[in-house]
């Protein structure tokens, strides 16, 4: 097939990317910054001549937006708002305006989407949207209505030839530097991977491996569309997802953070503490129902091949 990733240079960007050219597939990334004969430019908010790409593509992955990773400033948060609904919409024109439409464009969401929550799981059917929540801070609310500012420019273009669904993903766990994942097995390697404010808050992720495999069969999944969560089935409190993070790396502390040390460790780090105290407990009720089945769907064992594979990867290097 031939794909075509709008925003395809960052973590999630690069494990698809790779995983569906090791797959024999076409892929062209759009990219502000392109440095490969297969990078087409685009500015994420006009058209241009990146619509030719999308034109008689297979398939559209919309990954487009400004890294979650920063202080929730005001200006911070428009510029995430602004990047995604922008991109969203770009794309719908172009998929709309296409002589040969692809057959079904992937839109990525947020599982932020969901309220902050221990009671029980949300998955699309029965979940509840947050926005509302009591006692959390206000500015949480934000990142709701960019996420579903983001879905609802996807379902308002007009592509009645191409199949649309957004993904409500957890996050994306892979060995790559930089990614989620370096970051927290950073601080387990530091005997900081205890218990934050106490732990209870759930943590929904998938391993990088089921979120390609999730995403070439929502490709192939004809009847699939509107919002899907891609998480894994067991998310878990904090606490005992990092002493699984732990166990796998064999530190066997991990000290305690209360919720200032939380809040000053993330302007430290230049990022938000709704990252580490958002309760996310998100199952993929869809995916499972349509047939899907996770290769990891338990986080310590998910931990332990993925630290086999930072091992392997930097003695490697």
């Amino acid at each position: 097939m031939k794909i075509v990733i709008p925003g395809g240079t960052g973590q999630v960007g690069g494990i698809l990317d790779r995983a569906l050219r090791a797959a024999g597939h076409e892929v062209v990334v759009l990219t502000r910054r392109p440095v490969r004969d297969t990078d087409v430019h685009w500015d994420g908010k006009t058209q241009g001549s990146w619509v030719d790409a999308v034109d008689g593509s297979d398939a559209v992955i919309n990954l487009a937006g400004r890294s979650v990773s920063c202080r929730y400033t005001q200006a911070n948060l428009q510029a995430m708002m602004d990047s995604r609904v922008d991109s969203a919409r770009v794309v719908g024109e172009a998929v709309a305006a296409a002589r040969r439409p692809p057959r079904v464009w992937l839109q990525m969401s947020t599982a932020t989407i969901y309220a902050h929550r221990f009671d029980a799981p949300n998955d699309e059917a029965t979940g509840i949207l947050g926005g509302t929540e009591p006692g959390v801070p206000d500015y949480w609310s934000y990142s709701v209505k960019i996420a579903e500012n983001w879905e609802r420019e996807q379902a308002r273009a007009r592509t009645p030839h191409t199949r649309k669904v957004a993904l409500r993903s957890a996050m994306v766990m892979s060995p790559d530097r930089g990614g989620i994942f370096d970051v927290l097995l950073r601080l387990a390697r530091l005997g900081l991977g205890g218990p934050v404010a106490g732990g209870g808050q759930y943590v929904s992720w998938i391993h990088d491996h089921d979120f390609v495999r999730a995403v070439e069969f929502l490709i192939e999944k004809d009847e699939l569309t509107g919002p899907v969560n891609l998480a894994a089935p067991a998310p878990l409190p904090q606490r005992a997802f990092m002493r699984a993070l732990r166990t796998a790396w064999g530190v066997p502390v991990g000290l305690p953070a209360t919720k200032w040390m939380a809040q000053l460790g993330a302007f430290a780090l230049r990022t938000d503490t709704e990252l580490l105290l958002k309760s996310r407990r998100v199952t993929p009720g869809r995916l499972l129902d349509a047939g899907f089945t996770f290769d990891q769907g338990e986080w310590p064992r998910a931990a332990a091949d993925l630290v086999s594979r930072v091992r392997g990867e930097r003695s490697t290097a």
